[in-house]
């Protein structure tokens, strides 16, 4: 499997688990050239379990990513989209 498609599945899988609605996530990618945005979108209602109490489970996710990303010369960046 590919790093792509795998950094895209860790951030699904992540998520899925968080959230009460688990088929409305939707992960996407968008490559720059020096850094990859990986786009998280889950219901409105799930939104607040994925950011976490002041922000931390957004930036263990963010951590996780950066470590996933580690083999690669691209930066990943998490964007939780509304």
């Amino acid at each position: 499997m590919a790093a792509k498609a795998q950094m895209r599945e860790l951030v699904a899988f992540i998520a899925r688990a968080l959230v009460q609605d688990s088929d409305a996530v939707e992960v996407k990618e968008v490559d720059t050239e020096r850094d990859r945005v990986i786009k998280l979108r889950v219901a409105p209602a799930d939104v607040g379990k994925v950011i976490g109490r002041e922000g931390r489970t957004a930036r263990a996710i963010r951590t996780v990513l950066g470590v996933a990303s580690a083999r690669e010369d691209k930066r990943a960046k998490l964007d939780i989209v509304d």
